[in-house]
């Protein structure tokens, strides 16, 4: 890992309470995801209805691209106060936020990923799921100086 991100150990409330947090910022963009995609489906005169599923994907994908290209975090964790830095310790620029959102929806995809990732969160230091490893980003509580 960087030494540019806050360290577990020496610096642990940057890591203190981050995974509930990113469980309800996860719900949060749940919902919000299905309020556009349900604003948008009488747009289409309703034929978006058979393809909701891809719709509900392709509505993710955006919101959370777009979300954490803006400030590193989508709005469900800025209502929890959490945000990404990448392996530099930065918040992340488009690239970076498109990669993670890929990673995101392919692990969100597969059954294994997915609960690797859940375990990983769950037993890593730093809480960082699969797509965090990858690219050795972290969520952290935001600073207040930022």
């Amino acid at each position: 890992m960087s030494d540019m991100q806050p360290d577990p150990e020496r610096h642990a409330a940057f890591y203190e309470g981050v995974l509930p947090k990113r469980l309800l910022a996860w719900l949060i963009d749940l919902v919000l995801i299905g309020l556009v995609t349900a604003v948008i489906v009488p747009f289409t005169a309703f034929t978006a209805l058979f393809f909701l599923p891809f719709l509900f994907l392709v509505v993710g994908f955006v919101y959370r691209w777009a979300t954490l290209t803006g400030r590193s975090a989508t709005w469900g964790m800025r209502l929890m106060n959490i945000e990404f830095l990448d392996r530099n310790g930065q918040r992340f620029d488009g690239a970076t936020a498109l990669l993670h959102t890929l990673g995101y929806t392919l692990s969100m995809a597969f059954v294994m990923p997915q609960v690797l990732s859940v375990v990983l969160m769950l037993t890593s230091s730093r809480g960082q799921g699969l797509s965090d490893l990858v690219l050795g980003s972290v969520a952290i509580n935001s600073p207040s100086t930022r």
